[in-house]
């Protein structure tokens, strides 16, 4: 099946790897509040809404926090996973980190959260990109195409946005 990102005309150069052809991910938010809660709200509390039972390593009943310079999971018997690296952290406009959610850094992606004013409020935008990075770039990809949809919509929600 040919990737639904791509155009159908020539072949790839040769030199190209196929992590190559694959173009980062961009989701956009609206959340209804000024830039400094929005970010507040993503990195201080995202134990409250997270998808856990949906999107985590140990499931339900695990907390997902900020701590330092890692993105970390913890399950109720104290087990710790960390998501990601945290390597530029520009409160409360950006933040950049390695993402690894049940990998190691050997296998990371990346991952940039930009929050900017907008008439609306706050707009929310994560790109999620180095997928040469990952064990397996290509559905990795696509994981994360269905999987951040769900975890920005509950983000939203949370924050009092409107889900469209």
């Amino acid at each position: 099946m040919e990737n639904l990102f791509s155009h159908p005309a020539s072949e790839p150069e040769p030199s190209q790897q196929a992590g190559d052809a694959l173009q980062p991910l961009i989701f956009t938010v609206v959340v209804p509040t000024n830039v400094s809660h929005a970010f507040q709200g993503f990195t201080d509390h995202p134990h409250l809404w997270w998808p856990l039972e949906q999107e985590s390593v140990f499931g339900a009943g695990s907390h997902v926090e900020f701590e330092e310079n890692l993105i970390l999971e913890t399950a109720e018997d104290g087990r710790t996973s960390v998501w990601g690296t945290i390597d530029d952290w520009q409160p409360p406009l950006s933040f950049h980190a390695s993402w690894y959610p049940a990998g190691t850094p050997l296998w990371s992606t990346e991952i940039r959260v930009v929050f900017g004013t907008v008439d609306e409020g706050t707009e929310v935008r994560l790109i999620h990109d180095g997928w040469e990075g990952a064990e397996d770039p290509a559905a990795s990809r696509a994981s994360y195409a269905e999987g951040w949809p769900r975890v920005l919509a509950c983000y939203v929600r949370f924050m009092g946005g409107a889900i469209a």
